[in-house]
């Protein structure tokens, strides 16, 4: 597992704070609603397809999946972030998980038709997502950003085993100081499954205006983590 705060050294501009490629929307049919997906497509030859769902308090707007919008389409990734139906009906709360993958699966099997290595992945509920259903959607590899662990204050309501029984290798980026789990709060992980630490990082990835690490850097650390070790799968 790789240490807290490691990265790729590669260098690269800061993530701009909204992507400012070509974007295409679409509407997409589920049992519990009409999901959103809003693509980015992956300039030059496509690699691979990212799917990244939100969390149960937010949206597609999160910092991080924002930057991985800006930032990995230049990378040949193209990026689909996914809106699911609770949010595009304009409510404020998720519902059960068994709806979230009610809401997700649809919007997944449209994505494969693509021809692209699908990546599934998210932030924090949508993480839980793409683990519970990566190996019924087809994915190849699973994206866990903010992945939580447990409730907060909570460590005995551990939700360890969606991660670790995602049967795709999975990537965790978490923040060092997420009180949904710390990165030292992990279990071991099986073969295929890596860590990622951002220093100083809160659920939501943003950093203490003291800290030693800029949001900037918080920010390029996870574009960077996420594209290398995408364009890496085998």
């Amino acid at each position: 597992m790789p240490s807290p705060g490691a990265a790729s050294a590669r260098p690269s501009a800061p993530p701009s704070s909204e992507p400012s490629g070509a974007r295409v929307q679409t509407l997409v049919p589920t049992p519990v609603g009409e999901a959103r997906i809003t693509r980015y497509p992956a300039e030059g030859t496509p690699k691979a397809l990212l799917a990244l769902g939100h969390g149960a308090g937010g949206g597609i707007e999160a910092r991080d999946l924002q930057a991985l919008a800006a930032a990995l389409p230049a990378r040949g990734i193209t990026v689909a972030l996914v809106e699911q139906p609770w949010r595009v009906a304009g409510k404020k709360l998720g519902p059960a998980p068994k709806t979230l993958d009610q809401g997700w699966l649809p919007v997944l099997a449209e994505l494969a038709g693509s021809g692209l290595p699908l990546v599934a992945g998210g932030r924090s509920a949508g993480a839980r997502v793409a683990c519970r259903t990566a190996e019924a959607v087809g994915a190849v590899a699973v994206v866990a950003l903010a992945f939580p662990l447990h409730p907060p204050g909570k460590p005995e309501r551990s939700r360890a085993e969606e991660l670790l029984g995602s049967g795709r290798p999975t990537l965790v980026v978490q923040g060092g100081k997420d009180t949904f789990g710390t990165p030292e709060e992990f279990p071991q992980l099986p073969t295929g499954h890596e860590l990622v630490a951002i220093p100083y990082a809160g659920h939501g990835f943003s950093v203490p205006k003291r800290a030693p690490l800029g949001q900037d850097e918080a920010l390029r650390q996870i574009t960077d983590a996420v594209g290398d070790w995408i364009l890496a799968l085998r």
